[in-house]
């Protein structure tokens, strides 16, 4: 399955998906993670420095997703719909972020 959005910042990753709902849950984030969620704001930037990729379900070039994103030079792919529900948690998935797309491993 490939899902759409935002190419926010370019590059391709391809690794573990870790949904994060909130700050709550920050801890079980660990460094190369694809950090999956609904948005971020100042208070995310930490899980950047660790991230490998990001994917969120809002924001778009101008969003603090994008900008942080691109700060520290990894793929990020935006406004994807209902990508904490059609991501799983573990699964691996590929964000290419020059074109947009989020290709969830053993799928088409």
């Amino acid at each position: 399955m490939v899902l759409v959005g935002t190419a926010a910042s370019a590059g391709s990753y391809r690794g573990v998906a870790r949904l994060v709902a909130g700050p709550d849950e920050f801890r079980l984030f660990r460094s190369g993670d694809v950090l999956v969620c609904r948005t971020t704001d100042p208070a995310w930037t930490p899980l950047f420095g660790m991230a490998s990729a990001v994917v969120t379900e809002t924001g778009g070039m101008l969003s603090h997703a994008a900008i942080v994103a691109r700060e520290y030079g990894i793929p990020a792919v935006l406004g994807v719909h209902d990508a904490l529900e059609l991501v799983p948690d573990g699964g691996i998935v590929t964000v290419d972020g020059s074109a947009g797309t989020v290709t969830l491993a053993g799928t088409q």
